[in-house]
């Protein structure tokens, strides 16, 4: 019998070892201050703004707003059957219109506002998510980045929305510890930040060398890996800020957490491998990026960690989940309510029924034919 419990406690722990490593050393190195990117005269430097936009028209006039007119703003209205386009050009964008059941997704977007605003004569490209705001001094940061010799910028990309609702106050926390905290950490270190989809910049000299092909539900992800694979380090703007809007209710939430979760299985079903071969040939920048992919979602290694404490490994439970407990605190100290967030963990039971009942979704985002889905846009704030 306690053989039997002994390999249950080994079976249920190996598959968080990946991300509680992650978690142990990015949450250490997060508690120092993040490097500064020096002050430099950038007002010549010519940065553009693009922002792929489906079906847009309840959010992007607040994105543009928040953005002024100090860069030019590219928008590409890609398959829209409403007002986006006609939005964006009263208030003064450039619309690029993308019509082409065949490029669905957001990789396409990408790709093809990248090539119109280099050819516009642009030295680096800013992504903005038409639902997003951003912090006033984000432009002028990511300028100064790229003219102190940046390739590639993330910027802090959070909530909007936290007091929503319970739900999506820890849905702002778990976010805030995987685009805040894990930069953080990488920065510390000097590794990669990471790319989040939204609020990151590329120069055209990494676009050349590395052109944005990435076609995937989580092409956010599969671009960084290639770019760390060519050498090339995301930077990490801590004091610029991109906030972008949650989910308010469960369909539109489960959609989203579908995507990037299957999205996430499916990327490593097919890169894991690979990652972990060219780690062994002495390719060690590949490492934490191997170990980021290999993660587990958070809760589902919760969920491994308390199955664990009944079993003889019960000592590497209650580490792992001190571990976590860590994370999770110095995640709601980043930010500025961390009473409030730590609060919201009580949602927790109601977060894992939740992803229970979101697991057939999760399956079919995880499958190689999976379609791009976009979630459904909150109402404007009133």
């Amino acid at each position: 019998m306690h053989l039997a419990l002994t390999i249950l406690g080994i079976a249920l722990l190996v598959p968080t070892v990946p991300l509680l490593l992650e978690l142990l050393v990015l949450t250490l190195a997060s508690i120092f201050p993040s490097r500064k990117i020096a002050a430099a005269p950038a007002s010549d430097f010519q940065l553009a703004v693009l922002i792929p936009a489906h079906n847009e028209e309840k959010l992007i006039s607040a994105c543009l707003c928040s953005l002024g007119k100090s860069a030019p703003i590219f928008v590409v209205a890609h398959n829209c059957t409403d007002s986006t386009a006609a939005i964006a050009s009263a208030a003064g964008a450039t619309v690029l219109e993308l019509n082409d059941d065949g490029a669905r997704g957001k990789g396409a977007a990408l790709h093809h506002g990248f090539t119109q605003a280099l050819a516009a004569g642009a030295q680096a490209v800013l992504v903005i998510d038409a639902d997003s705001t951003v912090s006033l001094n984000l432009i002028a940061d990511v300028r100064a980045a790229f003219a102190t010799g940046a390739q590639a910028v993330q910027t802090r990309y959070v909530a909007a929305n936290p007091a929503a609702s319970a739900g999506t106050r820890l849905q702002a926390l778990a976010m805030r510890g995987f685009n805040v905290l894990r930069p953080r950490g990488r920065a510390c270190l000097g590794l990669s930040c990471g790319i989040f989809g939204n609020g990151f910049a590329l120069s055209v000299a990494t676009l050349a060398h590395v052109p944005y092909l990435a076609h995937s539900i989580v092409e956010d992800l599969e671009y960084h890996i290639d770019l760390v694979r060519s050498g090339i380090r995301v930077d990490f703007l801590d004091d610029a800020t991109v906030f972008g809007q949650l989910p308010d209710n469960n369909a539109a939430a489960g959609t989203q957490r579908a995507r990037w979760e299957g999205g996430r299985a499916l990327l490593r079903r097919r890169l894991a491998l690979q990652l972990f071969a060219e780690v062994l040939r002495g390719r060690l920048r590949l490492l934490e990026p191997l170990l980021d992919l290999a993660s587990l979602p958070l809760a589902t290694i919760v969920v491994l960690l308390l199955l664990a404490t009944l079993t003889p490994a019960r000592i590497y439970a209650g580490l792992g989940l001190e571990i976590i407990g860590l994370y999770i605190l110095i995640s709601a100290l980043l930010g500025g309510e961390p009473w409030s967030d730590l609060a919201a963990l009580a949602q927790v039971p109601f977060y894992l029924a939740f992803k229970i009942a979101n697991l057939g979704r999760t399956r079919r985002a995880a499958r190689g034919d999976a379609a791009w889905v976009r979630t459904e846009r909150n109402d404007p704030p009133q």
